[in-house]
């Protein structure tokens, strides 16, 4: 049962992550706001690895190039499906992909059951189906524009690009030879150095100006890596001890966060749509912890 608190805290990190990046990005460029979640993330990391040993001791797990080409590939889908995100947000039907790219539990279920060797219950995929129809039915279904093909594809994408970063975290921290906490610690701190470095790299290349705007946001620019580190631990946590699909549609719960934010402290109306939504996310929270 650790694996829903670890996934609870993880949705708690990741609401507080998300405002902060939302502030960030007023005076900050898209590229920068996303260096922003790793920046400080790979010395927190290194950190919590420390105080892991320092309290568990444990031999240093043995690195195979198997390990290394799925962390490589990971880091790499994970900002593909960050980069697919912020394409959906400059289409018409933003709302319709955005509920398609968090099809990533259902596209989870799927090629984990086909290709990763997840065995799920029945209950369990109930509960995914009836999570996907959730994030649909918050996105309005498409009321507010015709459904293009476009955004659909765009939204299936990122959808799949993020469901196959965290099968593939799954299938690299299971590689190690090291128990729990430690396995999901050491690929949590490849993963964050390479999407550092290669973020690095990229914004250096292209807009450099981009550090000097993160340097005149450094605390809230510490906050967002400190918040996105945190919820990365406990995803990756949650996600090595339970399988991918469960572990995301229980994280759903963070639209209900987000809406429960947005009504009782800026006092923003709910609508029918939105009650719906969240009573389903609800239920398939319940199915999956039962599973």
């Amino acid at each position: 049962m650790s694996w829903i608190f670890f996934t609870l805290g993880a949705v708690i990190m990741q609401t507080f992550r998300n405002a902060l990046q939302s502030k960030l990005s007023a005076t900050v460029s898209t590229s920068g706001v996303t260096l922003a979640r790793f920046l400080f993330a790979p010395p927190i990391a290194l950190l919590y690895l420390f105080l892991l040993y320092f309290f568990s001791d444990q031999v240093l797990p043995d690195f195979s190039f198997k390990f290394i080409g799925i962390v490589i590939l990971a880091s790499v889908l994970q900002i593909a499906a960050t980069s697919l995100m912020v394409i959906l947000f400059k289409q018409k039907n933003f709302a319709v992909g955005a509920g398609l790219a968090k099809s990533e539990a259902l596209v989870a279920g799927v090629i984990g059951t086909l290709f990763f060797g997840s065995q799920l219950s029945l209950f369990g995929w109930i509960g995914i189906f009836v999570g996907a129809a959730a994030v649909f039915v918050l996105s309005g279904g498409g009321k507010k524009g015709e459904l293009s093909i476009k955004t659909i594809l765009i939204g299936l994408a990122c959808g799949t690009c993020f469901a196959l970063t965290s099968l593939y975290v799954r299938e690299a921290a299971h590689l190690l030879d090291v128990p729990f906490p430690h396995s999901a610690a050491w690929v949590l701190l490849w993963v964050l150095c390479i999407q550092t470095s290669l973020l690095i790299i990229y914004i250096a290349m292209n807009n450099p100006q981009t550090f000097g705007h993160l340097k005149q946001n450094a605390k809230m620019t510490f906050s967002t890596s400190l918040t996105s580190c945190l919820g990365s631990i406990c995803w990756f946590s949650a996600m090595a001890l339970h399988h991918v699909a469960y572990v995301k549609t229980l994280g759903q719960l963070e639209v209900l966060f987000t809406i429960v934010i947005a009504v009782f402290w800026l006092k923003n109306p709910v609508k029918k749509h939105e009650i719906i939504g969240l009573l389903l996310i609800g239920f398939a929270a319940l199915l999956v912890m039962w599973a």
